[in-house]
């Protein structure tokens, strides 16, 4: 199956770089480009598209709110693409928010190219792309937009999930793997995969991205990767 996949950054350089990269591939074939979020979602009405490689900050509509579209369901055309948000982080203050609204993943604009497609091949199957050092330092730097630990209201999401798997969800929003969670708890890989399963079903996630976001929104983790 191929993947298709749809460029959208303000950049065309970049765009002709990726290009490249993923039309080198036998797997991906990118079918349509964009210069801003507008674009994107004008192009995405009329393009079938299974991954889109979304930047943050451009002009006219920026990538927070054509992610939130997509992801919401009112925009795009034939299927329900996913996105990959592409940052260079130090200058993007919205990469965050852009996981609240649905996003799939982020990655740095200078990842390596083995990285980018195997970030584009994840996303495309329905996983998330949650680098644990990236995320840590992302969400680190926006630490100070979310309420403080007194400020926050009592966690009753959290109240869904048994001891043991809210022992699972502090580990995956640590940024720890399925394998590396299994070793640290003493069970079995599939045990923790049906574990991170029920997470997202009982609070309603997408994805193990989400999952990250709402410990932290909860005060389940603290900037720093420490368990409240």
């Amino acid at each position: 199956m191929t993947v298709r996949v749809m460029l959208v950054d303000d950049q065309a350089l970049l765009r002709t770089g990726f290009r490249m990269v993923l039309d080198a591939q036998p797997d991906m074939e990118v079918v349509a480009e964009a210069g801003d979020g507008a674009e994107a979602l004008e192009k995405l009405r009329a393009t079938a598209v299974d991954v889109v490689l979304m930047d943050v900050r451009m002009p006219r509509l920026d990538g927070v709110e054509a992610t939130r579209r997509i992801c919401e369901g009112g925009e795009g055309g034939p299927g329900s693409p996913r996105v990959l948000i592409l940052t260079t982080f130090d200058l993007d203050e919205y990469a965050f928010s852009a996981l609240r609204a649905g996003a799939g993943g982020f990655l740095l604009k200078d990842v390596p190219p083995g990285e980018l497609l195997a970030a584009i091949r994840a996303v495309h199957s329905g996983d998330a792309v949650v680098a644990p050092s990236t995320t840590r330092r992302l969400l680190d730097r926006f630490a100070s937009l979310l309420p403080a630990a007194s400020e926050r209201p009592a966690p009753k999401e959290l109240e869904r999930l048994t001891d043991r798997e809210r022992e699972v969800l502090l580990l995956v929003a640590q940024g720890l793997s399925n394998g590396e969670i299994a070793r640290r708890l003493v069970l079995s890989e599939a045990t923790v995969k049906t574990h991170v399963g029920r997470i997202l079903t009982k609070l309603e996630l997408r994805d193990r991205v989400q999952a990250v976001v709402l410990a932290y929104e909860t005060g389940l983790v603290r900037a720093g990767g420490g368990g409240a």
